[in-house]
């Protein structure tokens, strides 16, 4: 499905060559202020232009068509609309019987039984994490006084970003990358045991972005390897402060009043300039796929505003049922 969500509710539409991408925005209370200008500083972090990102220049500009009156949210739907201006979709034509290997091409030929859109990735394309990003802005006036910040700390299993992204670029390659974030000044009690627990929601929301491999919150992995007198958090005030942050501020599925903190593992961009050995659908025989379109390097350069989008909606949805 395309849709989160149980109150606040965020459906995404579009398609990476199609004439725009969009989003709806069900379940806002009334009374945020609302105009362009707000959704431009997370959008332009998320734009392309710096080394390792694709030359693919939109201008990511959202119209606003329904939901938005005088410049505040009315209760009723809100939609956002970011119109395509700079596609190349001959670059796309051979994906069609020859799908790039790690990329939704295959899946979705199989699933949808040869109607999907491919150009660019269709409906399964990072550029639809606009969309995304600008149901973000809204959530985050929602969980005000809340706020959410995230970054990349390495790219291409190091935190020399820079030097890693020279080479790929060099080699013609991609690489992926590790994003840390941080929430604070969530109060204790957001979340619920099981299936609606803080982490299984943020999570659910996170997976949506393409790419994303792997979340971890707290110590993560690490954890496994600790005892339990190492990972407890000591609890040093009567407002549950403490003394170490290993579970990343949830317990038992609700928030503790600490930092909340957990990073993500993001997938090298499966569209690379190298040849690559696949499978030709049409030939039915191993064929060498050879892209020239334009894409990200590392897009996980792009997607700590992305990041913290999800995260907004899945706690605006929380905070809403609260």
């Amino acid at each position: 499905m395309n849709t989160f969500g149980n109150i606040f509710k965020v459906s995404l539409f579009g398609e990476s060559h199609g004439a725009c991408a969009g989003v709806v925005v069900d379940g806002c209370p009334t009374g945020i202020k609302l105009d362009e200008q707000l959704f431009l500083p997370d959008l332009s972090r998320r734009k392309s232009g710096t080394a390792g990102t694709t030359s693919r220049n939109e201008s990511d500009i959202p119209e606003i068509i329904s939901g938005v009156y005088n410049g505040f949210t009315t209760g009723a739907p809100i939609t956002l609309l970011f119109h395509h201006q700079d596609i190349n979709s001959a670059d796309y034509a051979q994906t069609a019987h020859i799908p790039r290997p790690g990329h939704a091409d295959f899946v979705a030929l199989k699933k949808y039984h040869g109607f999907a859109d491919l150009r660019g990735g269709g409906h399964f394309s990072g550029r639809l994490t606009v969309a995304l990003t600008a149901a973000g802005v809204i959530a985050k006036e929602i969980i005000k006084p809340a706020h959410i910040t995230a970054h990349l700390v390495e790219a291409g299993g190091s935190a020399d970003i820079e030097k890693q992204i020279t080479e790929a670029t060099q080699q013609k390659d991609s690489i992926g990358g590790v994003i840390a974030c941080h929430i604070n000044a969530l109060p204790v009690g957001t979340g619920a045991p099981f299936f609606d627990g803080l982490e299984s929601v943020i999570s659910h929301a996170v997976f949506a972005i393409p790419g994303i491999k792997a979340i971890a919150f707290g110590a993560g992995f690490e954890a496994a390897a600790m005892k339990g007198s190492e990972h407890n958090d000591v609890i040093i005030n009567e407002k549950g402060t403490t003394k170490t942050n290993h579970a990343g501020g949830i317990n038992g599925g609700i928030s503790n009043g600490n930092e909340i903190y957990f990073r993500v593992a993001v997938k090298p961009t499966p569209s690379i300039g190298t040849p690559q050995q696949t499978f030709n659908f049409t030939t039915k025989t191993m064929d060498t796929l050879s892209l020239e379109g334009r894409h990200d390097v590392c897009f996980a350069l792009r997607l700590p505003p992305v990041v913290e989008a999800a995260t907004a909606i899945a706690l605006a949805d929380l905070w809403l049922q609260k």
